[in-house]
């Protein structure tokens, strides 16, 4: 960030509001968090932020820059939290598989955040911290700086577009989400032989489709990692 771009100190003290409220940049983080999670990304205002913390909208930028500022924050303590009491056990595999399910759960746990957090690059302390940590399970397992960098940009895109994929699905209306796991079953779980030979012969095993993919995902390409790293010279 550029000097000309920080939010001068002295403007980020904290100091109440007009109604009383002490102002921090952790407090306005926390309301906004509130805001999207029950209201949605799309609806969330600044006016409504101020309103929500019973101050003016424009207080909120003596401590973040503009909305777009306020929301990369948002999105990297999401990232802390995920990574809260995250304590690599030094069997790399375990840990990697650990690290992308934090990433997928933080997600879920925020699915109107997850609009926005999980194809943003924050830029900041907490997602620094996250890459440096996936990235260093990658050259513990022995590979070299360019491919573990490689193969922590496939991993990690891998949880987090699952993250975003279901996180869509949890932003459905519950009927929505009924009927598109009933359609496995009465959709496609009825097809004829002769017209759909492969989807007739594992119908049985089509509602599994309902649900997320991730673990399998994570553990294919955890799987494809460890045979690779085997196979490198000593």
């Amino acid at each position: 960030m550029a000097a000309s771009e920080r939010v001068p100190a002295e403007r980020k003290r904290r100091r109440p509001t007009g109604s009383g409220v002490v102002l921090s940049a952790d407090l306005i983080v926390d309301t906004a968090r509130e805001l999207i999670d029950t209201q949605g990304a799309q609806a969330f205002t600044v006016r409504k932020l101020g309103a929500a913390l019973g101050a003016d909208p424009s207080a909120v930028y003596r401590y973040f820059r503009n909305t777009e500022d306020l929301l990369l924050a948002l999105a990297d303590r999401l990232i802390g939290e995920s990574m809260a009491g995250f304590a690599p056990s030094g069997d790399w595999a375990a840990d990697l598989r650990d690290f992308g399910m934090r990433a997928y759960r933080s997600a879920l746990r925020h699915p109107q955040i997850a609009v926005f957090s999980t194809v943003r690059v924050t830029g900041r302390p907490h997602e620094q911290r996250a890459v440096d940590t996936g990235v260093g399970l990658l050259l513990r397992a022995g590979f070299d700086d360019a491919t573990a960098v490689r193969h922590y940009h496939a991993f990690v895109d891998t949880a987090l577009g699952h993250a975003a994929l279901d996180a869509g699905v949890l932003r459905l209306a519950p009927a929505q989400r009924a009927a598109d796991e009933q359609a496995w079953q009465d959709a496609y779980g009825s097809l004829p032989a002769d017209d759909f030979p492969s989807l007739h012969r594992v119908r049985e095993h089509l509602p599994v489709m309902a649900g997320s993919a991730v673990e399998s995902a994570l553990d294919l390409l955890i799987a494809a990692f460890r045979g690779e790293a085997a196979r490198r010279p000593e």
